[in-house]
């Protein structure tokens, strides 16, 4: 999926546009965020400076059109050591008091926190608590109760209804149910001989009869497990009674790891991770692929089209059974050993949550318990309103009490009966907006967000969700996927926030399609790229990334396919010279995805496959390629073979996750950016205790670059894209000290170098990146520099490189490239 990010809510000199395609497989709506004139300018201490009218960034603008020597302002302080306010600080305080822009709309916001509040007491008064409320799978669907099967369904349109299936020859005649009040049917089924009447394992339906007298079969709202005969063309699913024995059942062996500082997350399909043109299991994937996902130093897996979607091209994310883990890759027991082997690795395990549609499927899906009934008789609106024109699926009620059961009983069940660490919430801009954010841009203006546009029941229930995905698992970690950028998302209920961690950083990939397609290398613009990746709100988290599942679709290019296309089949071989294409395909591959992670937010993800630069797009069966399985697969073999090139992207995807492991500079709140040179292409900044510098010119190598930093001493070395591991020439030395000089009149920032109180001088090679630290911080850090080798991927027990570097020494030979010399004044140049 894919959607935009805060851009638009920050600054009316920020607009969102839809892009030029929309896919409906995977129920994206693009957009790409443009930059206008609009610039906030620090002068002096590095201190933040804010219009009134809007949330401050993370970071501010540039100086207008920036050189090596002009400052880019900071969203810190001169101590570096906190931000403004600390999320600590922000714990009670009113989004409206971070946020002075939103003043203006108190009236909408007391609104929606009302009828959040009205809600969670009503639910409180009839059910007992938020979190009661959410077990709802303990009563409906099949439980045992007093030696017996229990079965209940709420459908209120029905005039009569049976349970059928496989124990009673799909007869209902003797399993009549009974409604209720509510518009609840139950029946119970009491032992026979000692054993369930329903044996585990067999199949099952809900039968009933609507106003017209029709009787329909329909797979059980809340069913654990449905599947479907492999051997029939467009078989219906059927449900599954799902009750293995004490003995068959999974129990875990392992506690959930402790919580990632910052999420480094592993976007991955299931079904289409084998090598091979098949559909893989859950086991498979385990055992094979998340040691993989572990030795690049991931600490968190998303896992992609978990819930039972009876058409896989839909990627999963046309849901016909919630709480059914997907059959095609095995069963329920299977994907528990999944979750448990990630977290005996260390990995955190999220899931894609789609609750902003359901498939239109009616045989198979909940679709097919709407026989034309109002609203407060059924899952979904009535109407134009309950239909997605775009994603021809089915649009909840998110008002309605049983529906509200539903949902956030589905939470609760993925988090406490698989131990999924946390949630990515799929398409909620289509949930808060009546219009679904459809055929319209996002400029900024707060009246956008705050107003009758505004689908206020969506909006309280996502903060009930994130209300109670926090009460039971404080921990949890739940991002949003919103495009319109909405203020306040990434707050906390209780500050009239919507809850959730953190928001997907999606107008970044969006600035590296365009860039790949559009433009030269020449014209790459380096404020506007540094612009795109600090442009965040303040106080609220994003998780960047430069390409995921949407841009492997097929129709759709990954980065590296963008870079080098067709040569990626043919030109990768090491036993042969790197053509100029995929030389720099290579090393820009490492530049994008690398300042991604870097400066684009508090976390990262990457697709499966991406990290090594996966050749080949994505396809599932289908119609327009006869139903083949040829593109659904990832070739890890192409990583694997030694003698391919395609293993240097890897092990940089490798040592840059390392490098956050070491350090934690994704979770710090140190970020400034002091240099974002167009004449030199180069890219200067600080992240935690590191220095970054990125060269992104196509043929100048800078001996002597001047680069500011905060703190004096000795620095080294840590991360070089240039590394012959990584498919580099070798050109810097890694063992060399780097010593800083003072800057300026110490106290008066304007007299420093690029606003930075310190300097050092290093060797850029042309489209490389450096990352250097101070040998003190290393030091008392107790990191020995063993381990900073260890990030460059020198160590043997990591993966031998020895063979992989033999008999390559042509790829340190002379290149074409212009060498500038730069002394202590060459900034002035």
């Amino acid at each position: 999926m894919y959607c935009g990010f805060p851009e638009a809510s920050v600054a009316q000199g920020f607009s969102l546009l839809p892009s030029k395609h929309f896919r409906k497989t995977s129920k994206s709506y693009h957009c790409a965020a443009k930059l206008n004139n609009t610039t906030w300018i620090s002068h002096g201490p590095a201190k933040f400076i804010a219009q009134s009218n809007f949330l401050p960034f993370q970071r501010l603008s540039l100086h207008g059109k920036v050189e090596h020597n002009n400052a880019i302002s900071t969203r810190f302080t001169d101590d570096h050591k906190t931000m403004l306010t600390t999320e600590e600080d922000t714990k009670e305080v009113d989004i409206m008091d971070l946020d002075p822009g939103m003043k203006p709309y108190k009236g909408h916001l007391e609104y929606r926190s009302r009828k959040y509040k009205e809600q969670q007491m009503l639910i409180e008064k009839h059910e007992g608590s938020l979190e009661e409320f959410a077990q709802g799978y303990l009563k409906f669907g099949f439980n045992r109760e007093d030696n017996a099967i229990v079965y209940r369904e709420w459908a209120p349109p029905a005039q009569e209804a049976q349970l059928i299936g496989d124990f009673n020859g799909w007869d209902g005649t003797n399993h009549k149910m009974e409604k209720d009040q509510f518009g609840v049917w139950t029946i119970k089924i009491p032992d026979s001989g000692g054993n369930p009447a329903i044996q585990h394992g067999s199949k099952v339906k809900f039968r009933f009869k609507h106003g017209n007298g029709v009787w329909v079969d329909r797979i059980p709202a809340w069913i654990k497990y449905a599947t479907v005969d492999p051997a029939k063309f467009a078989a219906p699913y059927d449900g599954v009674y799902w009750d293995p024995k004490p003995s068959d059942r999974y129990q875990f062996k392992h506690p959930r790891p402790p919580k990632p500082k910052s999420p480094r997350i592993y976007e991955a399909h299931v079904g289409m991770s084998s090598s091979e043109p098949r559909i893989n299991s859950y086991r498979e994937f385990a055992d094979e692929v998340l040691p993989r996902i572990r030795a690049n130093n991931y600490n968190t897996v998303q896992l992609m089209a978990v819930m039972e979607h009876s058409y896989y091209g839909c990627f999963g994310y046309h849901v016909t059974n919630f709480f059914g883990v997907s059959s095609r890759s095995g069963t329920p027991e299977d994907l528990k050993y999944l979750i448990d082997k990630a977290h005996s690795l260390g990995l955190w395990v999220l899931m894609d949550m789609v609750h902003s549609h359901a498939s239109n499927n009616v045989t198979d899906g909940l679709n097919g318990f709407d026989v034309g009934q109002g609203a407060q008789e059924s899952y979904f609106h009535p109407g134009e309103r309950g239909y997605h024109k775009l994603w021809d699926s089915r649009l909840f009620n998110y008002a309605n009490w049983e529906v509200l059961r539903f949902l956030l009983s589905n939470l609760r069940w993925w988090l406490e009966d698989f131990m999924f660490d946390g949630f990515r919430f799929d398409g909620v801009t289509s949930m808060l907006y009546h219009d679904h954010g459809i055929d319209r841009g996002f400029t900024g203006n707060y009246d956008e967000y705050f107003g009758e546009a505004t689908d206020v029941d969506a909006v309280v229930y996502l903060m009930l969700a994130n209300s109670v995905i926090h009460n039971i698992f404080p921990d949890a970690i739940v991002i949003a996927e919103d495009v319109s950028g909405m203020p306040g998302l990434g707050r906390a209920v209780s500050e009239r926030g919507i809850g959730f961690d953190y928001r997907l950083a999606m107008a970044i990939p969006d600035k590296w399609i365009d860039y790949l397609k559009n433009m030269t290398d020449e014209k790459w613009s380096m404020e506007e790229i540094t612009s795109c990746l600090i442009n965040r709100r303040y106080t609220e988290k994003c998780i960047s990334y430069a390409e995921s599942h949407d841009q492997s679709i097929v129709g759709d290019k990954t980065i590296a396919f963008s870079l080098m296309d067709k040569e990626m089949y043919f030109g990768m071989s090491c036993l042969s010279k790197a053509s100029p294409t995929v030389e720099r395909g290579i090393a820009l591959h490492k530049m994008i995805h690398f300042i991604t992670m870097a400066l684009g937010g508090d976390g990262y993800l990457n697709f499966m496959g991406n990290e090594f630069g996966h050749p080949e797009w994505i396809d599932f069966p289908r119609e327009g390629n006869g139903w083949s399985y040829e593109k659904c697969r990832r070739q890890w073999n192409l990583v694997d073979a030694d003698h391919l090139r395609y293993k240097f992207m890897n092990e940089f995807d490798r040592a840059m996750n390392l490098l956050d492991h070491e350090f934690s500079f994704l979770a710090s709140a140190k970020q400034i950016v002091s240099c974002a040179s167009e004449k030199d292409k180069v890219i200067v900044f600080e992240s935690g205790d590191l220095v970054f510098v990125f060269n992104f010119h196509s043929t100048n190598t800078y001996n002597g670059y001047k680069v500011g930093c905060d703190l004096p001493g000795k620095y080294r070395v840590v991360l070089d894209s240039d590394a012959r591991e990584f498919g580099g020439h070798g050109r810097v030395a890694h063992d060399v000290h780097h010593f800083t000089s003072p800057e300026g009149i110490p106290g008066v920032p304007e007299t420093n170098f690029n606003n930075r109180p310190n300097s050092f001088q290093v060797l850029a090679p042309a489209r490389t990146c450096m990352v250097y630290c101070r040998v003190e911080e290393a030091e008392s850090a107790n990191k020995e520099f063993a381990g900073a080798h260890e990030i460059l991927g020198v160590v043997a027990q990591q993966k031998s490189l020895k063979e992989s570097v033999a008999g390559l020494e042509d790829l340190a030979g002379p290149r074409q490239m212009r060498v500038v010399e730069v002394g202590d004044d060459a900034s002035e140049d």
